[in-house]
């Protein structure tokens, strides 16, 4: 398909109504949309990370169709978009009726599996929670077979799945283990004994799960420089070969290594993720690090950015905020000083140059506007 058909593709879809004229059509199966179609969506959202988009975006389009879909696993350091991603899954399906009525989503946090090992009913809690969020969708008065229904086929992020190893260092981490085997458990698909909530009659009833999709996320810590360690002065010594780099007129050896080009299944599970966790999982997708033009795209473009949320603060004293292009490179080339942070380090950063300004904006800024330049931002972050 050439280049200029996408882009009709694309642009039709987003004047016309997602589910196309299908939809009134002789009573037919509304249309769902492509991996494509949700890609472009998911991309305002979750800036970079287009691997991870792709692939959420094809396992979601499966899903959305009712085709078995495998599951997904997400390894990025903190602030490099796991959680945004989830999030903008969650709030796509949400945003169309005929689109959340084939996925309930649910979020937990791996530990929470690990406590509901311990009380021998992990599974079971999973299955609670996907229950409560279809009651919520469908309300108080669908009946128990719908709601089952629905929850049967959710979608359900675990974040921070890394804190769920079976070892930390060379002590064994037993929740972490049961708490793995719970996921096996659901992602295997066996039959899950529940029992039925109060308003449902009580009772124990077996659920199949295989119709649930698992994308488990984390940052893994550590990890890194495990991986590092092993092609430069571990057992793979030498497999990573410096390269000559001419930068201003200058020569020198650079070691240029890539967690996505040098990571092994086997360094995951001495890392503490068992074998038989890791092979439920259709693909493994690592996060980039972001750079300064990502960084600077979030910090302009981003709801949540630290600038958003300081110029609507500034607006309630009838001041105007503005940095000039030259100062958002600068917060976003500082904030690449600190990788394992991603987003996290623009708020941080950004912080310290704000901050003086936000303490009495009355006073401190005595025009309509403030207007911060390279010279500020460096006063600020050297101070």
């Amino acid at each position: 398909m050439r280049g200029e058909e996408v882009r009709d593709i694309v642009e039709d879809s987003s004047r016309a109504d997602l589910f196309g004229p299908t939809q009134a059509a002789g009573g037919r199966m509304p249309r769902m949309p492509t991996p494509f179609e949700i890609a472009e969506v998911l991309g305002k959202r979750v800036i970079g990370q287009r691997d991870a988009i792709e692939e959420m975006s094809v396992a979601l389009a499966k899903k959305l169709e009712g085709v078995r879909t495998g599951h997904i696993l997400m390894i990025g350091s903190s602030g490099t978009g796991k959680t945004t991603l989830m999030r903008g899954v969650e709030e796509y399906l949400a945003s169309d009726p005929k689109l959340a009525s084939r996925s309930t989503v649910v979020r937990l946090h791996a530990n929470v599996l690990g406590e509901e090992a311990e009380r021998g009913r992990p599974g079971e809690a999973v299955l609670h929670r996907l229950l409560e969020r279809s009651r919520e969708q469908l309300g108080a008065d669908a009946s128990w077979d719908a709601v089952l229904d629905r929850a049967r086929r959710g979608l359900v992020f675990v974040d921070e799945v890394d804190k769920i190893r079976s070892r930390v260092g060379d002590r064994p981490n037993v929740a972490g283990i049961r708490a793995q085997e719970a996921l096996l458990t659901l992602i295997e698909n066996e039959a899950i004994p529940l029992r039925r909530p109060d308003w449902a009659g009580g009772g124990v009833q077996t659920v199949d799960s295989s119709g649930l999709l698992f994308v488990c996320a984390g940052a893994f810590e550590g990890l890194y420089d495990a991986v590092f360690d092993r092609v430069t002065v571990g057992r793979d010594k030498g497999a990573l070969q410096a390269v000559t780099v001419v930068e201003g007129g200058q020569v020198r050896e650079e070691l240029q290594f890539s967690l996505q080009e040098w990571l092994r299944n086997e360094d995951l599970f001495e890392y503490g993720m068992s074998p038989q966790f890791l092979s439920r999982f259709d693909a493994v997708v690592l996060l980039e690090d972001l750079t300064v033009e990502e960084l600077v795209r979030i910090f302009l473009e981003s709801p949540d950015s630290g600038l958003q949320q300081s110029k609507e603060y500034f607006a309630t004293y009838g001041k105007e905020l503005v940095l000039s292009p030259a100062a958002v490179r600068a917060i976003a080339t500082e904030a690449t000083r600190q990788p394992r942070l991603g987003a996290r380090a623009l708020k941080e950063v950004f912080r310290r140059v704000i901050r003086r300004w936000e303490l009495d904006p009355a006073q401190s800024v005595p025009g309509a506007a403030l207007v911060l330049d390279t010279e500020q931002i460096e006063q600020a972050l050297t101070h």
